[in-house]
């Protein structure tokens, strides 16, 4: 894959956004997961540039409407099989209900298949897929953050996935599609997941919120297979754009300080996960007055012992 300078990158929309990594793979008969750490980390390496903080978790008990409320979007990470109990699916319907964003990326498609508004929310079900292949995908759209920056036709190295229906049906956006004919799909395919092949798609309502609620951005990405997938800039600028569309929904108190989820945008948070590089370094008021004092004191004594008259005191403010 191509790479991509990390100043081209769509920032965050607004300040102090909160989002929550799920990560949990539930079935053991499925194939697992070991790029999640990498894609962890490569999320939270780059939370400070997009105006993100990211809590990351495989306990599905952090599936509780008190504990949900703080975020502005939540990231289902390679997920598969049941990962939510009954009170986490009730939590998370809520969740939605109150505007909360979401985003899907690779077998999250394979979580909760027997949840209808989960189905309905991450837009469509994975069926199967082919063998790990070298194919082409078309950009079908690049008005979209997450595709802006993607060549027309873009190379990757992926599981090319299959879906049981067609997310247009729930009325998603298909913004990416692959090109069959660049790669082998020996089948069955037993479903109708309409045409072009879908991707990778957005739905600016998800339509997992139940009648009167208030419904948020959702966004999905069947690609994320590789560790090396997420040690790649063009692939993340993928990711991070989709990310960023969502958060920009106006549902939370991000933006909307009348909404119900997230915390104010005037709040001062730093991440959880890592240190902010931007601030790490930066001396604290404190430690600058203190500086400042010994600086002032320091020049105080030399001035006297040269017989010199003592400067005004400086400012310590």
């Amino acid at each position: 894959m191509a790479s991509l300078a990390p100043t081209q990158f769509y920032r965050g929309p607004h300040p102090n956004l909160w989002f929550l990594i799920f990560y949990l793979m539930a079935s053991s008969t499925l194939a697992q997961h070991d790029s999640i750490p990498t894609a962890v980390e490569a999320l939270e390496l780059r939370s400070a540039g997009y105006n993100i903080t990211f809590e990351n978790t495989e306990d599905p008990t952090w599936f509780r409407e008190v504990r949900l409320r703080k975020y502005d979007g939540v990231v289902f990470l390679s997920t598969t099989g049941e990962i939510l109990d009954a009170e986490g699916k009730t939590a998370f319907q809520n969740y939605l209900n109150k505007g909360g964003n979401f985003v899907a990326i690779h077998s999250a498609s394979d979580s909760l298949n027997t949840t209808t508004f989960y189905g309905q929310e991450v837009g469509a079900y994975f069926d199967y897929h082919p063998p790990i292949s070298r194919a082409t995908v078309n950009v079908l759209t690049k008005a979209h953050p997450s595709t802006s920056m993607l060549p027309d036709r873009w190379e990757v190295t992926d599981e090319m996935y299959n879906f049981k229906s067609d997310p247009r049906s729930v009325g998603a956006v298909v913004i990416l599609s692959a090109d069959e004919s660049t790669y082998t799909d020996p089948g069955p395919r037993k479903f109708d997941q309409g045409q072009p092949h879908p991707t990778a798609w957005y739905q600016k309502r998800g339509a997992g919120v139940q009648s009167g609620g208030l419904a948020g951005r959702s966004f999905y990405t069947s690609l994320g297979h590789l560790n090396e997938t997420w040690q790649d800039e063009l692939f993340l600028s993928h990711v991070f754009g989709g990310i960023t569309w969502a958060l920009d929904s106006g549902t939370t108190k991000a933006s909307n300080p009348a909404a119900d989820l997230g915390r104010p945008a005037t709040t001062s948070t730093s991440s959880s996960s890592l240190p902010n590089p931007s601030k790490t370094n930066a001396p604290s008021s404190t430690m600058q007055r203190y500086s400042v004092a010994v600086l002032s004191m320091v020049l105080r004594v030399h001035m006297a012992h040269h017989g010199l008259s003592c400067l005004p005191a400086l400012n310590d403010q």
